[in-house]
């Protein structure tokens, strides 16, 4: 595994490669994303992908990211477009992408605003219940 910090104007994003940068076969890299987790909530599901490149990176404000701008909330606009200048800066666009939580909800923004970013999303358990027919259910069910 190699750390990389990307030094972004409002944060200094931290994200860690494991494999080789291009890919060994030609393969998108695997990013995974959640949050409110950092990098280190992934390091079980890494090991499961030997054969491949996976990249992991701490969200703003998070692990070993660090904030500049003074801001203590976190939007998914503006977590996609960390996420889009990570891909940038990977110069390995598009990438597959294994997305959890409100990681998932950032990777939603990301496709709706980057589609050519990401080739394959799996967009596991985003909290976006407010967006489903029965809304008022799952919430009265949820208290």
């Amino acid at each position: 595994m190699t750390q990389y910090t990307l030094e972004l104007p409002e944060v200094d994003l931290v994200y860690d490669v494991h494999g080789p940068l291009p890919t060994a076969d030609g393969r998108p890299p695997l990013l995974m994303i959640g949050q409110p987790m950092d990098a280190s909530g992934f390091d079980a599901q890494v090991k499961l992908f030997g054969d491949r490149t996976v990249v992991t990176y701490d969200p703003r404000g998070l692990g070993r990211s660090k904030r500049k701008d003074g801001v203590v909330t976190n939007e998914p606009q503006v977590q996609a477009e960390d996420i889009h200048a990570l891909i940038e800066a990977l110069g390995a666009g598009p990438v597959d992408m294994l997305a959890s939580s409100g990681g998932a909800v950032t990777a939603l923004a990301l496709v709706t605003a980057h589609p050519h970013d990401v080739s394959t999303l799996v967009a596991h358990e985003p909290p976006i219940d407010c967006v489903l027919p029965d809304a008022e259910a799952v919430q009265r069910a949820r208290e």
